[in-house]
């Protein structure tokens, strides 16, 4: 089969720093009091910031999305990467410790509530959502749950380990794929060698960055590649043509997070080392 591939990838390439950062980094989506959504065409992704706390937060129905409720026609994964917080759907209340995982599937009904366990402490529930063909119910996936599967070695300044926790293996989806990397102290890089995969998108959300430190995350054709300087609580949008690797100034995690065509997290194209420019 041809690929009839569109001029974006070339234009990306004599992009500007700061234009790559308007197209491809998400900044500021972690407000305390506030719930903010942003949108991105590819695959039609929504990525949002929930961050209650002295009052709970109603997920919002934006116009944009000329549905009756958010999850008419949409499924969503949510990840508390602060303190303790509950979600409520459907009258049901659950519980989300520091990085546990919360799927809500297309049909839920408004509202959708989050609040914090303790103010002082406050929860920050990031989400990324994908249209829905099906319903499937809710899951709620415990991070301590999940053994998770170590890579690299650091020697090569990659030792991390992944666990996938919306995934085939741990709840049905439609679509959605979603995980934590986390780098062991002394490793920076992750994915890497890169690799693409031209059957879905990928989104990085970035955390535990210390204030005075930042990631490199690498973006791009394999021998085109660029890179954006990522900030604790910040995302990397990653299209289906591009490699999304990174190197911190210090250990950090990330979620990882897809849409697409299928959910194989194996299914990949790899750039290695040697190939890249």
């Amino acid at each position: 089969m041809q690929n009839q591939e569109s001029a974006y990838p070339a234009f990306v390439a004599s992009m500007s720093p700061e234009a790559l950062r308007r197209e491809f980094l998400v900044t500021e989506l972690f407000q305390p009091g506030a719930a903010n959504l942003r949108w991105w065409e590819t695959d039609r992704t929504v990525v949002g910031g929930i961050c209650p706390t002295t009052a709970p937060l109603t997920l919002p129905n934006p116009a944009e999305l000329r549905a009756t409720n958010f999850f008419e026609r949409r499924e969503a994964g949510l990840l508390n990467i602060g303190g303790p917080g509950i979600v409520a759907v459907d009258g049901k209340e659950y519980r989300l410790e520091r990085c546990d995982a919360l799927y809500v599937g297309r049909g839920a009904h408004a509202p959708v509530t989050f609040r914090s366990v303790d103010p002082a402490k406050p929860a920050r529930f990031y989400l990324l959502s994908y249209p829905a063909h099906t319903e499937y119910p809710v899951c709620h996936i415990s991070f301590a749950s999940i053994e998770g599967n170590r890579l690299g070695s650091a020697a090569t300044a990659n030792d991390r380990t992944i666990r996938r926790l919306i995934h085939p293996g741990t709840c049905k989806t439609c679509q959605l794929v979603m995980g934590v990397t986390t780098l062991a102290t002394g490793s920076v890089w992750n994915t890497m060698p890169a690799h693409t995969h031209s059957r879905r998108c990928e989104v990085y959300l970035y955390f535990d960055i210390p204030a005075d430190q930042a990631v490199f995350h690498f973006m791009g054709r394999p021998q085109e590649t660029r890179h954006l300087v990522v900030r604790d609580g910040e995302i990397a949008l990653s299209p289906l043509w591009s490699i999304h690797s990174g190197v911190g100034t210090a250990s950090y995690s990330f979620c990882w997070g897809m849409g697409g065509e299928n959910q194989d997290y194996g299914d990949m194209d790899p750039a290695p080392i040697a190939t890249l420019r």
